[in-house]
């Protein structure tokens, strides 16, 4: 069973994705707070960590780059989803895997998540 990390600010939409994702079969931990992310990771021990870009302290992509820095967790794939589909212009400097903008189409989102949480390290995004 793949696990999913989902980092968000916001308790309904932490609901919605884990209901979705648990229901197509996934061990979801969400998480409502960037401090001490990297514990999380190391005892979540997740397949994918999914990234809403704003944040409170950080943006997501600032977060997503420092797991991509980070030696033990930068072979993770990390999708940011953002209601601000202008923040695709710089995630190259973020390097994540892929970006879903919000509101998101439920089948897309799923069928995302379980690519890249299956091919972990191969970019969707070109």
């Amino acid at each position: 069973m793949k696990r999913v990390l989902i980092v968000d600010n916001d308790p309904a939409i932490l609901d919605v994705m884990e209901e979705v994702l648990g229901y197509e079969g996934f061990t979801v931990k969400t998480y409502s707070d960037t401090d001490n992310i990297f514990s999380c990771i190391d005892s979540f021990n997740p397949d994918i960590v999914l990234i809403d870009y704003i944040l409170n302290g950080i943006n997501g992509g600032e977060l997503c780059a420092q797991i991509k820095k980070t030696p033990q967790t930068s072979h993770l794939p990390v999708v940011i989803i953002s209601a601000y589909s202008r923040v695709l212009l710089s995630l190259g400097n973020y390097g994540c895997d892929d970006f879903i903008s919000k509101p998101f189409e439920l089948d897309n989102f799923i069928s995302r998540i379980t690519t890249l949480s299956s091919h972990q390290g191969e970019s969707a995004i070109n």
